[in-house]
């Protein structure tokens, strides 16, 4: 008769952004390099995950919810010559591999889904532990034209934009059997959906 030892993996820790103190921000230069719109947006979810296999990043933004201060111009990037909202409503980064590189500093790569289009990103981004939650602040340009996005009637908006996302995660806390409880934060997008 044989008996077997059951052997519990770790589980994951899941850190979900706290929107009350998270910005989603952009930057571009406008008429030809002569005036910089700078905007962000107002609706969205991130969650960091550290696991088994490594850690795990991703952010998925409600397009609509994006403000520049101008409602014309809001109407046209949420149209088809840029986001194309009523079709793709989220813009999506996904991690692909997050790798320490000492002194506080990550190396990020991934995919940027944004208007129905995916393309490769990689950024280097700080992360500490602050009063027991994470801080996250990177700072990335992004070719908008590989998104199939317009420059606009004149040709007046340069490429690529500059992006910035700075947030503080608290960790979900575990659940009964050890892994992650699912939550939903902020927008209602999902943030974490899986437990281990």
């Amino acid at each position: 008769m044989s008996s077997a030892l059951a052997v519990r993996e770790p589980a994951h820790e899941i850190w979900t952004a706290d929107p009350s103190r998270t910005t989603v921000e952009f930057e571009v230069q406008h008429l030809w390099g002569l005036h910089a719109v700078s905007g962000s947006f107002h609706s969205f979810d991130g969650a960091y995950v550290v696991g088994p296999q490594g850690s795990s990043i991703e952010l998925t933004i409600d397009a609509a919810s994006v403000d520049t201060g101008c409602p014309a111009r809001d109407r046209q990037l949420r149209s088809s010559d840029f986001f194309g909202t009523d079709e793709h409503p989220q813009a999506r980064f996904a991690s692909t591999g997050v790798i320490g590189l000492g002194g506080g500093r990550v190396r990020v790569t991934g995919e940027l889904e944004a208007a129905g289009t995916r393309v490769p990103l990689a950024f280097d981004a700080a992360v500490r532990l602050v009063d027991g939650e994470l801080e996250f602040d990177a700072t990335t340009t992004v070719d908008q034209g590989r998104f199939g996005m317009a420059e606009g009637p004149l040709r007046n908006v340069r490429r690529p934009v500059t992006v910035r996302v700075k947030t503080r995660l608290v960790r979900v806390p575990s659940g009964p059997d050890g892994g992650s409880a699912v939550v939903v934060r902020g927008s209602g997008l999902a943030a974490a959906r899986g437990t281990v």
